[in-house]
């Protein structure tokens, strides 16, 4: 029983070092060395889209290989780089590239927030502004100090009265 499991773990030891080995490349013809070096650059030019920050040639994605796949075919076709990514981003959106194109969604997602900065920035600087302003001393008039000497004058006769109220309900 000893001897089986042995085996076992040998077998099984000597397949996890071989599986490796075993995983399918992607091999492909090229014409000509500069169309294979044209399919590098496209393949790390492109985004997996399910991988999110990998590019295609790094992904082992069921989509980036199709991707790869797709993209060979088209460079097979006798198609440029540039007609490659267009077709990418037809059919997967601007994600697949890395430098997506400036478009109206693209330049709110950007200048939105130095917006917000710069808005908030401003209402910032004005609101210290206006407290500054507020906060100046200015001699009162003397219809202004004649009405504050009577608001006073009757504060103090109310906490007068408050007080006198108070200690005649504690008696």
């Amino acid at each position: 029983m000893k001897r089986f499991f042995a085996l076992m773990f040998a077998l099984g030891l000597t397949f996890s070092m071989v599986a490796p080995a075993l995983a399918a490349i992607d091999v492909y013809d090229f014409k000509n060395p500069a169309q294979e070096k044209q399919f590098q650059e496209l393949t790390e030019t492109l985004r997996c889209p399910k991988c999110q920050n990998n590019s295609i040639a790094d992904s082992n994605a069921t989509l980036a290989e199709d991707m790869r796949l797709k993209s060979y075919e088209l460079l097979k076709e006798g198609k440029t780089k540039q007609q490659v990514i267009d077709y990418m981003i037809a059919r997967y959106g601007n994600f697949v590239t890395y430098d997506p194109a400036v478009t109206a969604s693209t330049i709110i997602l950007w200048a939105g927030p130095i917006g917000f900065i710069v808005i908030g920035f401003t209402i910032l600087v004005y609101r210290s502004r206006k407290k500054s302003e507020l906060a100046k001393d200015e001699p009162l008039d003397d219809v202004e100090s004649e009405r504050l000497q009577g608001l006073l004058a009757e504060m103090a006769q109310q906490d007068t009265e408050a007080t006198n109220n108070q200690t005649k309900v504690n008696k």
